[in-house]
């Protein structure tokens, strides 16, 4: 990952997950409130990052406070890399295996979560739409993978 060409690993606005529970992608729906952006729509695991946080300690953190789950930087592929005009965003991918929806302690941040096959995210209107097209052109790449993480660390 810290080979990742023209990666700005010191300076990004934040990271977001695809994270896989078997075939199902876990998606959050974000809080209705006019201050952020996309309210209300689906949305990936992840925000924005804290001072000093590397792209991978962002996501890893941002999980574990609207998930629950704990998992691990080498679990995590880098997707691509989004450069906006609020700055660059950083997309990873982990597969876990189905059971890990089991192990979800949803947050306190959005309205809830659920398990969505990624042909359905891509195909939500209330998807954020730059994520959607983010999920399509991976998706195709991992047709076949049937590996995993099995489980997410316990932080209790």
């Amino acid at each position: 990952m810290n080979d990742w060409p023209g990666a700005p690993r010191d300076a990004f606005r934040g990271a977001k997950l695809l994270l896989f529970a078997g075939d199902d992608l876990l998606i959050l729906r974000r809080d209705d409130v006019a201050w952020i952006d996309w309210p209300g729509y689906l949305d990936l695991p992840g925000g924005m990052r804290d001072p000093d946080e590397t792209p991978e300690t962002c996501v890893l953190r941002e999980t574990r406070e609207e998930l629950g789950l704990h998992l691990e930087a080498c679990d995590l592929r880098v997707v691509c890399l989004r450069h906006t005009a609020k700055g660059v965003e950083w997309f990873f991918a982990l597969h876990g295996l189905a059971d890990l929806v089991e192990q979800v302690r949803f947050g306190d941040e959005g309205q809830g979560w659920k398990p969505m096959r990624p042909q359905e995210f891509i195909a939500a209107q209330d998807a954020i739409p730059a994520f959607r097209q983010i999920v399509a052109d991976y998706v195709p790449t991992i047709a076949h993978k049937k590996t995993g993480v099995r489980h997410a660390h316990s932080g209790q």
